[in-house]
Parts: C-alpha cells; sequence; structure tokens
C-alpha cells in the first residue's frame, strides 16, 4: 500500500512524537550552559533525526534546519521515517533557543509538529511580520493592517479591560524599537524576550499562567508555521506575513510555491489540517520545566497535544543517565 492511501493516525502516532521531542531533549542536556551553541543544535539534530527515522511514516521535513545546501540534517524536503506508513508534513526545530541553551537562559525546546502530506505552508526561511492572541476572541479582533496601538486597544475592548492591563511579548531587537515605543504608549506592559519566539506565540494561548495577551513583531518564517500549528491545539489566532529583504529571499518563496508575496496567512491556512503537536522543555520556563539532572538519572516533562481532539498531555519521562540513549 502507497504511503498516500495509508490515513494519518494523529492517536497512533502522537506518542512516537513526544519521544522524538524527549531525545532531541536529553541529547541536548549536558550542553545547557555550557557556551556552546553549535554542539548543543547539532546534538539535538542528530537525536531527533535518528528517532524519527524509527517512526513508521513517509515523512517529508517542510519546516527545518534549511536548505538542503544549509544544513546536512534535516533540511528542508528530507525525508524521514521508515517510508512504510503514511504520508506527513514535519515542522521542526531541534533546539529552538541554542543561545538560550548554551546560556542556560528561560524557555529553551525542543519542537516538532506532524500533519497529513500537504497541510503544512512550506515557509521559506525569511522573516514574517507576525501577531498572536489566545483563545476566547472574536475572529479578526487584531489584524496585520492595525497599528501597534490599535492592537493593543482593541484586544483590551475585547477582554472589557484597559490598556494597561494588556502585555505583550516582543522579540528583544533593534527592528522592533519603534514598535516597542508604540506599546509602552498605550500602558500596556511588554515582556521582551531575547529569542524563542514559538514560546513567545505559545504564552497567548496560556495567558492564565504565563500572563501574556498578545505577540507581535518579525521573526522566522519557519517558527511561524511552527507557532501556528501549536496554536491550531491550544486555540487561539495567528496571523503572518512574509518580509522579503532582497531577490534571493524572493527566490526562496518561488521555489517554495509562494507567488502572492505580500498575502496574510491565518493560522488555518499556515496549518490547512489536524495536527499533532510536541515540545519538551530543555531549560524550562513559562511553559515548560528545565530538564532534571541528578545522580544517575535525568527527566523531563512534554507537552504533548493534538488538534483533532482538543487533548493535551503534561509527560513526565524518568530514565537511568546510562539507558536514555536507547529509550
Amino acid at each position: 500500500m502507497s504511503a498516500a492511501k495509508i490515513d494519518f493516525n494523529d492517536r497512533l502516532l502522537s506518542l512516537g512524537l513526544a519521544r522524538v521531542a524527549e531525545q532531541a531533549a536529553l541529547a541536548s542536556a549536558s550542553l545547557v550552559g555550557r557556551g556552546d551553541e553549535k554542539a548543543a543544535d547539532q546534538a539535538a539534530v542528530n537525536a531527533m533525526r535518528e528517532q524519527l527515522n524509527l517512526l513508521d511514516i513517509s515523512g517529508v521535513v517542510v519546516i527545518g534546519e534549511g536548505e538542503r545546501d544549509e544544513a546536512p540534517m534535516l533540511y528542508i524536503g528530507e525525508e524521514v521515517g521508515t517510508g512504510t506508513g503514511p504520508g506527513v508534513d514535519i515542522a521542526l526545530d531541534p533546539l529552538e533557543g541554542t543561545t538560550l541553551t548554551a546560556k542556560d537562559m528561560p524557555n529553551a525546546l525542543t519542537v516538532i509538529a506532524m500533519g497529513p502530506r500537504g497541510s503544512m505552508l512550506h515557509a521559506p526561511d525569511v522573516y514574517m511580520d507576525k501577531l498572536a492572541v489566545g483563545p476566547g476572541y472574536p475572529e479578526g479582533v487584531v489584524n496585520l493592517d492595525m497599528t501597534p496601538r490599535e492592537r493593543v486597544e482593541a484586544l483590551a475592548k475585547a477582554k472589557g479591560c484597559e490598556p494597561a492591563d494588556i502585555t505583550v511579548c516582543i522579540l528583544e531587537r533593534p527592528r522592533h524599537e519603534a514598535m516597542i515605543a508604540e506599546v509602552r504608549e498605550t500602558g500596556a506592559s511588554i515582556r521582551l524576550i531575547t529569542d524563542g519566539d514559538v514560546a513567545g506565540v505559545m504564552h497567548c494561548a496560556e495567558s492564565e499562567v504565563t500572563g501574556i495577551d498578545m505577540y507581535m513583531g518579525q521573526g522566522g518564517a519557519p517558527e511561524g508555521v511552527l507557532a501556528a500549528a501549536a496554536l491550531k491545539c491550544m486555540g487561539g489566532q495567528i496571523f503572518g506575513r512574509l518580509l522579503f529583504r532582497n531577490d534571493d529571499e524572493r527566490g526562496r518563496a518561488a521555489k517554495a510555491g509562494i507567488t502572492d508575496l505580500d498575502r496574510v496567512y491565518a493560522r488555518d491556512e499556515m496549518v490547512t489540517a489536524d495536527v499533532i503537536f510536541a515540545a519538551t522543555g530543555v531549560t524550562g520556563g513559562s511553559l515548560l520545566p528545565r530538564i532534571k539532572r541528578e545522580p544517575g538519572w535525568v527527566e523531563t516533562t512534554t507537552l504533548l497535544m493534538r488538534s483533532k481532539t482538543g487533548s493535551v498531555r503534561r509527560m513526565s519521562y524518568r530514565t537511568p543517565m546510562w539507558s536514555h540513549d536507547n529509550a
């Protein structure tokens, strides 16, 4: 039976996907705080690829480590899995927050999402202007054509509060200085993050826990698709518009089959079918605790979600230090 004719059984595949995220986190655990971003990332990439190739899927990496000529493993277009199961799209970031890991700062995660073949936007490796809010608001309560001030005021009105009661998460970059100033003029507070905007977007979906109501700013387009997959499971809205700085980047879009360079993608346009999503905490933060190491043992916590059922699992995994490579 060809892969295209085998149903995408998200229930059966979900635990396998959780293991992929776990093993990537475990592989990078010994490099937390060691100051070597490349080594931490490579360890996670190796482990994630090895575990993916144990799954009975006919997988294609649509969001990965970069173009084939830039990334030797888990590159965009790489085929993974045993080849005997359903055809699936895979979006992944083996270590979201390599700098966070190297410096032992909060919110480094291993992240992976899986859906039926053809279900995820093949976002080129360019910037994306992003805007996200959590669940419970009218569709389009905020949009990318609004100014930062208008977004804060519209969300406050929908939430039934003052702008000063809104908290916005923004990636701390020079390109966001004007945005940050305008948001602060409304009275809203800002949670600045140095890296890790997938986690930043996910924070909006659990605002009662994280205290974050909205995410805005420019970051990587691949991370935008991963964040959309997370919100498809958690609830919430995300909008993204690809940004192009030169002809090379516009060429990447053409290679990915994107012709409308000004299009705004909503969540369900970035991820068009039901997906499963797994993330394992590496350094810990608002969403997930850090990897715990004690003499002879290591423990991880993984967030595993299925958009089809809306189910959310938080899974603890404890294993002897010597055995986790084969777990």
